[in-house]
Parts: structure tokens; sequence; C-alpha cells
């Protein structure tokens, strides 16, 4: 047993010299940084929006919902980000009344007036703070609608309506974030003020009308924009 032990003390002894050697011969090798990934926002985008619209005041008050699409284009410097945005949607934002009116040889007649919002859009700016893939921006610019007010008298018969395009103007706030490499969600807040019209050759004026407006959105982003780097 003990020739065994000095047998291997020896062996340890010549190999250990050996080894530090190696050791010191094999260079240090860095382990490499972890890829990070940086958005850039700059780019041309489409995408689908809908939501809800309320009107502001009014008894009833105008209200329903719309869904369309939406195109725009940012330019980002730095972590600010500007941009321009066009939407439109179909729409179905409406209120009715029905009442009861005289009228001489037929006695008292009920008839209903209906206002319908069917299409409403806007073309904004939009300048936001970037924080890596959550933009969070405010908004601004022209809105429209069109709108139909209806009138109808069904025991006399008789139903018209009219239409007219109303132009505005429209402010809100709103927060998007990529979600995918390309793809991005977003929720914003419009306030729209359209201004008034007259319907059926002026007999039927309207004031101003001011919508609130709530809508979601989930866009495509062309051309990458993800940078990714060491």
């Amino acid at each position: 047993m003990k020739k065994v032990l000095l047998a291997s003390a020896c062996l340890f002894a010549l190999a250990a010299p050996a080894s530090a050697a190696d050791l010191a011969a094999r260079p240090y090798t860095k382990a490499p940084v972890a890829m990070a990934s940086v958005y850039n926002w700059t780019g041309f985008y489409l995408g689908v929006v809908g939501g809800g619209a309320w009107e502001d005041s009014g008894s009833p008050r105008m209200q329903g919902g719309f869904v369309g699409g939406t195109a725009g284009y940012n330019w980002q410097t730095g972590n600010v980000v500007f941009g321009v945005e066009a939407d439109g949607a179909w729409a179905d934002v409406n209120a009715s009344v029905t009442g009861a009116t005289v009228v001489p040889g037929f006695g008292v007649v009920a008839a209903t007036a209906s206002s319908k919002t069917d299409a409403m859009g806007t073309v904004r700016g939009r300048i936001g703070y970037a924080v890596n893939q959550v933009l969070f921006y405010g908004t601004g610019g022209y809105a429209w609608i069109d709108n139909k007010i209806s009138l109808s008298a069904p025991a006399l018969g008789v139903s018209i309506s009219d239409s007219k395009w109303h132009s505005g103007w429209t402010v809100g706030a709103g927060v998007e974030a990529f979600i995918a490499p390309q793809w991005s969600i977003k929720g914003e807040y419009l306030y729209r003020s359209l201004g008034g019209e007259t319907y059926f050759s002026g007999a039927v004026p309207t004031g101003t009308l001011n919508f609130h407006t709530v809508q979601f959105g989930v866009n495509y982003h062309f051309g990458g924009p993800i940078v990714a780097k060491y």
C-alpha cells in the first residue's frame, strides 16, 4: 500500500506542472454580450381601427360604434416621434325621437325624427415620446362625418331624408406599443367638433356636433421597426 501511495504522489507531482502550464497557455475568451433590440418607429404603416362614439350633449344623444382602416407615417429623432395619420370608418352612431304632431285634416299624427352618422374620419398630426417599444403621443387635426337626418310619419305615408358632410377639428391622446417585430396595438381618445349644417334646403338647421370617441387599433409596420445590436 505504501508503494502505491508513493507512486501516486510521484505521478501527481509530475502531472501538476504540465497541467498548470496548459492552463497558463490557454487564451482567455470573453463571453459574448447578449443581443439587445432597439425599436425604431420610423416608417409607413397600415391598420384597422374601431371603437365607440357618443355625442357630447343633447337629448337624446347620438351614440354607437364604428370600424374602419388607418394609414400613417412616423419619423423618429432620438426619443421623439413625429407622424401623420389618416383614418376612415363606417359608422352607426344615431339617435331618434318620436312625438305627436297635429296635421290639419289628419288630426294627431305620430312622427319620428332621427339623425345617423354613417361614416367618419380624421387626418391628424401626431407627436410623441418613445420608450423603446411603447409610444405615448398627442394628436390633432381635421375631422369629418357623413350624417343623415330622416323624418317619417307612417300614418301619412311620408318619409324623407337628407345627408350632409360636416367638417371640423379633433384633438386627443393615445398610447401605442409593439407586440411583435412589425405589429403594434394602440388605444386613443379623440374629441371631435363638427360644424353645423342645414338640411332639407335650409328648413332644418343643426348646431355644432361634438363627439367623444374611444378607439382601438392594430397596425402593421413596413420596413422592420426593430434594429438589433450587440
